[in-house]
């Protein structure tokens, strides 16, 4: 029963700990730096120990000077192993003693247990003890001691060891120097911890119960749930044995290696929830309408509209060289040309500027439009993930209006191409003014040689007055259908030009949301899936 626990245990903390390798490989820049970095040093810490024989387990003996911690090590071990004192600190080094010491050399090694500080028992010191094969019991340096400020020892120990016992006395039970320093930091790890109210012969049994209900009370109230107290004297040798039972207790489950990691699991995630109080699963693609809005605004910066409103007039300035009626033309030549007027010259090289000089003149437009969709996807996320949506959101902006002059450059329309129906208009328009021209000598011909009889006419076509009305209709309906193609042609233009338009802005879209997509929506992507992944680690570190 027990190894089915404790492998479920194993395998539970084992998912916990990957779990909390993804919190700190996915939290740096949005989560305290202190508690990554204690997150990082509990997975090493937590690799180390369990790669390390699972069959001992390691108690530490803890406390301050004059507590009888030395003394209550002999009494468990049955050897005088370690100096004792009634006044100062003797210890300086950290004692093991090590109950079954095969496979534990390693585990020693890690906790840096001096070669000459490890003793084992024999099998033949044994007999009656094997509840306690596997137990490495280390006697700490005093954690109040002048040396423990320079050297701690003690502190690395009890942030390392499976199980702590806390050896307190009588008259300091109540150090505030283990309460701040150790027990409130230990809260949460009941399961690993227990204190041993020792020296109990120098009182009586009234003064034993009070001091021992005091110490339990004190320990409720400094988050010690359910505290585990046992009353000792070393000296005499009372309460050892019920202090024996509690260690063969923990040594027999060979669970409490992993009990103290998960319960510096547990304080760890406390902390990290309560740096990060809210945190709610959000959708991991941005929508279609917010980035229809991107695009919708990013085409408002570079000036998309005045840029196709811009061709649409140009396309029809320069259609008027071509479908308009030749005459019309030429009679405008006394005004002031319209495409000088507008300052066009190189049309094409103007309309690529004129795509630069929108995109390069409307950052803080671009910049507005960027923030707008972050601020739009954050809502409800704690405010280091909303930084960080922001600033994937604008990681590239930067870059995102030259990029964008770049792109639409390359759509500057190509204005010098003509379209082959203005070719054929063009032509069809100078046949009529030949078929105007040619019906006006006719006429002229007729009028010389039939009316005023200016001599023998080479044709008698030309000489037949009864023509003249017929080629005067002539004229006039060349004169109308030239007019009218003219009319036909302006319409024409100006759907052609509508059309040039719409496929100039449509393109433009295009390339904006391509671009959109690629420097802004990927990005603040990726950042919104690595929230989601913490989240989901996060949940997954918790029991």
């Amino acid at each position: 029963m027990t190894t089915v626990s404790t492998a479920e245990t194993q395998h539970g903390l084992g998912s916990r700990l990957a779990a909390l390798a993804k919190i700190v490989e996915l939290g740096q820049g949005r989560v305290d730096p202190a508690l990554i970095t204690e997150a990082a040093q509990l997975l090493l810490r937590a690799g180390d120990r369990l790669k390390l024989s699972s069959d001992h387990t390691v108690v530490a003996l803890a406390g301050g000077t004059g507590s009888g911690k030395s003394s209550l090590f002999n009494a468990i071990s049955g050897l005088e192993l370690s100096p004792t004192g009634a006044r100062r600190p003797t210890t300086a080094r950290t004692h093991a003693c090590v109950w079954g010491i095969d496979g534990a050399g390693p585990l020693l090694d890690w906790l840096q247990i001096q070669w000459r500080h490890r003793f084992a028992r024999a099998s033949a010191l044994d007999r009656g003890e094997s509840q306690l094969h596997g137990l490495i019991l280390l006697d700490l340096p005093d954690h109040d001691s002048i040396r423990a400020l320079t050297d701690p020892e003690a502190h690395r120990l009890i942030q390392l060891a499976d199980l702590v016992v806390w050896v307190l006395d009588p008259q300091k039970y109540a150090d505030a120097s283990v309460h701040r320093r150790y027990v409130a930091e230990l809260a949460g790890h009941d399961a690993v911890t227990v204190f041993v109210l020792n020296q109990a012969d120098r009182l009586t049994s009234e003064e034993r119960a009070e001091c021992a209900g005091d110490l339990e009370d004190l320990l409720r109230r400094e988050g010690v749930a359910r505290p585990r107290v046992v009353t000792t004297s070393a000296t005499t040798g009372e309460g050892v044995e019920g202090l024996k039972a509690v260690l063969a207790e923990s040594v027999t489950a060979r669970r409490a290696a992993y009990q103290r990691l998960e319960a510096d699991l547990d304080r760890l995630v406390a902390r990290l929830v309560k740096d990060l109080p809210e945190m709610l699963r959000v959708e991991p693609a941005v929508d279609g309408a917010r980035r229809a809005a991107l695009v919708d605004a990013l085409c408002d910066a570079i000036g998309v509209s005045a840029l196709g409103e811009a061709l649409e007039n140009v396309y029809g300035v320069r259609s008027v060289s071509w479908v308009g009626w030749p005459y019309a033309r030429w009679a405008s030549r006394v005004r002031p040309d319209p495409l000088k007027s507008l300052r066009l010259g190189a049309v094409k090289d103007d309309i690529r500027g004129l795509v630069g000089s929108s995109v390069t003149a409307q950052p803080a437009e671009v910049d507005n439009a960027v923030t707008a969709l972050s601020d739009g996807l954050t809502a409800g996320m704690p405010e280091q993930w909303c930084d960080g949506v922001r600033q994937a959101a604008r990681s590239r902006s930067g870059e995102l209006p030259g990029a964008l002059s770049a792109e639409l450059s390359e759509l500057a329309p190509p204005l010098d191409r003509v379209p082959g129906w203005w070719w054929l208009l063009k032509i069809w328009q100078y046949l009529l003014v030949v078929m105007f021209a040619a019906g006006l000598a006719w006429a002229g011909a007729i009028l010389a040689y039939g009316v005023f009889e200016a001599g023998r006419p080479p044709a008698e076509v030309l000489g037949d007055v009864a023509l003249l009305p017929w080629v005067g209709l002539m004229m006039i309906s060349v004169l109308g259908l030239g007019l009218f193609s003219a009319m036909a042609g302006r319409n024409f233009v100006v759907l052609g030009a509508g059309r040039e338009r719409d496929r100039l802005e449509r393109d433009m879209r295009r390339r904006v949301d391509h671009l959109a997509q690629d420097m802004v929506v990927q990005p603040v992507e990726r950042e919104l899936n690595r929230y989601n992944d913490f989240f989901g680690a996060m949940a997954a570190t918790r029991r």
